[in-house]
């Protein structure tokens, strides 16, 4: 993929808040990329530095091969959807997503109103245009940004955090409109989000940011079965944290996990470089399962006893203390006809596998 977006070498300070340290990043044309982290990580000042919202302290931000020091955010070629939308409640849908073209002096009242409707047609609003922008739904106001923000044909799209506003059922129908969204226009949208699930649906590539920094930049299934350490572990989903010590590496790695005992894992299951003694293995709560009265398996299995039990109608959460573990393992567990729900207190069993382990630095 040819890169269109390259940072080398980026700070930001604040006087002496250190924003953004030593960014180095590519974005490639036509990837839909996202920015994800906890609050104040850094994650939207980098969007705004790319905008060309935001003054970098040192280094280089370039788009295409031209340097945008110096380029004010109007002449770059990208436009930005707040989270706030900011749509003008006074004026129509047409003249809202019209907004951008007003000072463009080489097309006609006709011209305009073409390219008016080919943007909400693009973003499923034809036949929108007359009706009152305040008159809109959260879902339809963002749809009216993103038709402003397209409809003069920018080079990257960026997204501030766009879907935090709607409800939880309306984000998750968003999410998909935008996949299709840029899948159609083909060109690059950078997105920023606190939200994991929202990140890990929608993106090609992933940076987690902590405290100004890139955590980890991988793909989303990387991210979440290869996480590079507990940091990233921890933010991205639910994982289980056991104790463990290295005992040799190399092409198999031999631990002893606590509550597990001797494990021998592939040198893929873990980061390099991989060092002897103390460390930390982690474990997704869906990989883990209960083994009922009745089933078999043959992976290995451990005594455990319920410790709270979180019943969600299509998957049931459980927390169950094991033996030499110090906290209770969370295990996910889809509910299908003829299966119980456990209760607080009852013994079982629980089912691991040793490919399922990551080793965290």
């Amino acid at each position: 993929m040819k890169p269109l977006i390259t940072l080398k070498g980026v700070n930001k300070h604040y006087g002496d808040y250190h924003a953004l340290r030593d960014i180095d990043l590519e974005i490639g044309e036509g990837e839909f990329f996202s920015l994800l982290g906890p609050s104040g990580c850094g994650k939207t000042t980098l969007l705004r530095t790319i905008a060309g919202f935001e003054d970098v302290s040192s280094g280089l931000v370039a788009i295409g091969d031209k340097d945008m020091a110096g380029v004010a955010a109007h002449l770059r070629p990208t436009n930005m959807v707040f989270q706030s939308y900011a749509i003008f409640p006074h004026l129509s849908v047409a003249e809202n997503v019209a907004f951008g073209l007003r000072k463009r002096s080489d097309l006609d009242k006709a011209a305009k109103r073409k390219l008016v409707e080919e943007a909400l047609e693009m973003v499923g609003l034809g036949g929108f245009g007359k009706r009152a922008a305040h008159a809109l739904s959260g879902g339809q106001r963002q749809r009216v940004a993103l038709a402003r923000a397209l409809i003069l044909k920018p080079k990257v799209l960026l997204l501030d955090e766009p879907l935090s506003a709607l409800d939880k059922k309306m984000r998750e129908q968003m999410q998909v409109e935008l996949m299709r969204l840029q899948r159609h226009v083909g060109i690059t949208f950078i997105l920023v989000t606190h939200d994991q699930e929202e990140a890990l649906v929608m993106s090609d590539r992933i940076a987690v940011m902590f405290e100004g920094e890139i955590g980890q930049l991988a793909d989303s299934e990387t991210l979440y079965k290869r996480p590079r350490n507990r940091k990233v572990a921890d933010f991205i989903g639910k994982m289980n944290f056991l104790s463990a010590d290295v005992q040799a590496s190399g092409a198999q790695i031999d631990l002893t996990v606590a509550g597990l005992g001797d494990v021998r894992i592939a040198a893929e299951q873990s980061p390099e470089p991989v060092n002897v003694g103390p460390a930390v293995v982690g474990i997704r709560p869906e990989m883990l399962s209960i083994l009922f009265t009745g089933e078999t398996t043959t992976k290995s299995v451990i005594d455990g006893v319920v410790d709270e039990v979180v019943y969600y109608g299509d998957m049931t959460y459980y927390d169950v203390r094991v033996p030499g573990v110090e906290k209770p393992l969370n295990i996910a567990m889809k509910n299908v006809i003829g299966r119980p729900v456990l209760e607080v207190g009852a013994r079982t069993r629980v089912v691991w596998d040793a490919r399922s382990l990551v080793l965290l630095n």
